[in-house]
């Protein structure tokens, strides 16, 4: 991999480029799952970057077709997870933004390049989409998409006949309609009630109401509570202040179903 210089009127950009064939020189986080494992005996998840969303944050001057460039970064997804399912992984994420842009490359390759990055993998399955948070472009883009968040239609029917076990969604303070959840008739949901754009911290009974809101569609044994996405943009404090209101939420929505 190498960077390509693109040129606009105010600078120039750097982009990560792929000018050869791509292979993984030895396992990128073996070292933090064998540490985290031997430190509980809890459920562990680890999250990596799927191969859609990796092929749209660099370019390409070797395969000539995104999608022979995101099986090949599939495979080398596949090794990886493959080592850390061997270590003690119960659950192995993908995050795929990028299926709520490429709605159609979803449908044509974006799933077969998911399947082939959880091949033979023994854990749990899952697949994260979110809509982004932080990078200017992202802020503008949402902003086009009005008052309702749609893209999730054409795409959830195509995940619900995928091979991955659990679709894990943003649903506190977003425009995604939880009717649309109705559309996962098969698989778990992991359900977004915390956002992860805030720094407002939200009481269990904004939690527990999300959470409760969900199950209109989906059956509550089928739900698992989780944050919007990552908290690593967050104040370490108010992380934890967040993961608190979530786990008394999710007791409290638990208590009322």
């Amino acid at each position: 991999m190498t960077k390509m210089g693109i040129r606009d009127n105010r600078y120039v950009v750097k982009v990560p480029t792929v000018t050869s064939a791509v292979r993984r020189k030895g396992s990128a986080h073996s070292e933090e799952v064998k540490f985290t494992r031997a430190h509980t005996d809890r459920g562990l998840k680890f999250t990596l970057p799927g191969p859609m969303t990796i092929c749209d944050t660099i370019a390409d001057a070797h395969y000539g077709k995104r999608a022979d460039m995101a099986m090949a970064f599939a495979a080398l997804l596949n090794e990886e997870a493959k080592e850390l399912d061997a270590l003690g992984v119960d659950l192995m994420q993908f995050d795929e933004p990028a299926f709520n842009v490429f709605m159609d490359d979803v449908e044509e390759w974006g799933i077969a390049a998911l399947h082939r990055a959880i091949e033979g993998l023994s854990c749990k399955t899952a697949v994260h989409i979110c809509y982004g948070y932080g990078i200017e472009e992202n802020l503008k883009w949402k902003e086009t998409l009005g008052s309702e968040w749609r893209q999730y239609e054409q795409t959830f029917p195509v995940l619900n006949e995928s091979r991955i076990d659990q679709v894990s969604l943003e649903c506190a303070n977003s425009k995604v309609p939880l009717s649309l959840l109705g559309l996962l008739k098969d698989k778990e949901l992991m359900v977004g009630a915390i956002d992860v754009a805030s720094l407002k911290v939200e009481s269990a009974e904004k939690v527990a109401e999300t959470i409760e809101e969900a199950t209109q569609y989906v059956d509550a044994e089928r739900i698992f509570p989780c944050t919007n996405c990552g908290m690593a943009p967050l104040p370490k404090a108010v992380a934890a202040a967040k993961l608190h209101a979530l786990g008394k939420g999710a007791a409290l929505a638990r208590s009322a179903i």
